[in-house]
């Protein structure tokens, strides 16, 4: 794991960062550019900024396009992106170049806010390292937490198992949530882009996250209460900002879909545009996803980079209010509460009747998402297309096919994929192979990580050996 360490202060990251994506309008901190040589000079605020970005952009990279084609929602269609598509690929594939420095980072904010006393920016500092640890023990399995930030002690740090990661991203979880309440001031607005030192929204987002990482363990009555103190309006959303200038503040989707990687990844043999033309004209008269179709997909089936969700300045969603009330719904469905899943369900459709998604707005034209009721999931009812005899099986159905449409190119669709076919009882999308018969499960460990640490799990598992949380 030496290569975690190799950048691990902030200024060669962003160096790093902006060289490939260009998103230096992010923030306008000097020192970040200014002072590489004296990366422990850089002060908490401009530490912050940095690491945000580097967190921010960890969710629009290579590893969230791969776990996108995975769960089908897009396909690879040419070059490397094809083999990608067709469950190809290697260690020499995957990198942990970014990740984990952005971890160490967020772990060096915190300890440089314990120095200046301010628990509120540690708190945000914890947050950013459950992001980045989240999505790496969901996609790899077993991952260096514990020891992964003491490079003097711990050379080469240990894979904690899978599971106990979770625990103990809950346990960093609930410590920054106390450190938000706190007293200590030290503003930070200029600072943060995603919401601009507001500290009830960086405690929701907390609660969001915690409701994630429950829902995964199937500790559905956790999930439920996390989320209940999660985001409540779409105004809560984490997104990430971006403008019209390339080089400068690309969206990394359009950079890839327009820019560098024309024709590599699009819709042509995906499943969502399949499971969305089944929601439109059919039996559900309360439901008509044209007009989202369309802003997710052009005519012929490219990635709709013209007006839709790919433009230039899109922003990309990290946290949502979308994604918490669909949290909220599944639990609450699997634990048998239907009132309570309906109305979690419901409110993410009321809020797509706006036509709002991830900080833009769809059609109108197309666009319908009435309130569903009790009755429209029974056997034979509008909102069951498989005829379920349990309204519990058919409620359970829309809530995953409406998590499935709003989680596009976001990883969680890669982690519902396999999720959903051991949570209880199983419901699960028609969504087909690519190619053979072995579903993907894991992400596999980057070369550069085998090759200098020596704990990493031997042999090192292939792409289809499924993790603890999801087996």
């Amino acid at each position: 794991m030496k290569n975690i360490f190799k950048i691990k202060f902030l200024p060669l990251i962003i160096a790093g960062l902006l060289s490939t994506t260009g998103c230096s309008h992010l923030f306008d901190e000097a020192d970040i550019l200014n002072s590489p040589n004296a990366p422990t000079d850089v002060d908490v605020r401009t530490l912050l900024a940095g690491t945000l970005l580097g967190m921010s952009l960890l969710h629009e990279d290579t590893d969230v396009r791969i776990a996108s084609m995975w769960s089908r929602e897009v396909n690879g269609l040419a070059r490397a992106h094809f083999g990608y598509g067709q469950y190809i690929v290697s260690s020499t594939n995957f990198t942990w170049r970014n990740l984990y420095p952005v971890a160490a980072n967020a772990r060096l904010v915190q300890q440089k806010a314990d120095a200046i006393g301010n628990k509120r920016i540690k708190g945000v500092g914890q947050i950013i390292e459950a992001l980045v640890i989240t999505k790496a023990t969901s996609l790899y399995g077993d991952v260096p937490y514990s020891q992964a930030f003491d490079k003097e002690n711990f050379p080469n740090p240990v894979y904690d198992p899978q599971l106990e990661v979770y625990q103990r991203l809950q346990n960093t979880l609930d410590d920054a949530i106390i450190n938000l309440n706190s007293t200590a001031v030290l503003a930070f607005n200029n600072q943060d882009f995603i919401f601009k030192g507001d500290l009830a929204k960086w405690k929701k987002a907390a609660y969001t996250l915690k409701a994630r990482l429950y829902l995964h363990t199937g500790d559905y009555q956790s999930a439920v209460a996390a989320a209940n103190l999660g985001m409540s309006a779409t105004s809560d959303d984490a997104l990430v900002p971006h403008g019209k200038s390339q080089g400068i503040n690309f969206n990394q989707n359009y950079d890839f879909f327009r820019v560098k990687s024309t024709g590599d990844v699009g819709f042509a043999g995906a499943y969502l545009p399949v499971l969305m033309t089944s929601r439109i004209n059919s039996l559900n008269t309360k439901t008509n996803e044209t007009a989202l179709l369309n802003f997710f997909r052009l005519a012929n089936l490219e990635p709709n980079t013209d007006d839709g969700a790919f433009t230039n300045d899109a922003p990309h969603p990290i946290l949502t209010y979308y994604e918490n009330q669909l949290i909220l719904a599944e639990a609450n469905a699997r634990l048998g509460n239907q009132t309570a899943a309906i109305t979690a369900l419901n409110s993410v459709r009321t809020a797509l009747n706006t036509g709002y998604f991830n900080g833009k707005t769809f059609s109108a034209t197309g666009r319908l998402y009435e309130n569903y009721v009790a009755a429209d999931f029974a056997q034979n009812g509008l909102a069951n297309p498989k005829n379920y005899s349990s309204a519990q099986l058919a409620i359970l159905y829309e809530i995953i096919s409406q998590r499935y449409i709003v989680f596009l190119m976001q990883y969680e669709s890669f982690n519902d994929y396999r999720r959903l076919s051991k949570a209880i009882p199983v419901v699960e999308l028609a969504i087909p192979l690519s190619v053979g018969t072995q579903k993907p499960q894991r992400l596999i460990y980057p070369e550069n990580e085998i090759n200098t640490n020596s704990n990493t799990p031997k042999p090192v598992p292939n792409q289809f050996v499924k993790t603890a949380v999801f087996n």
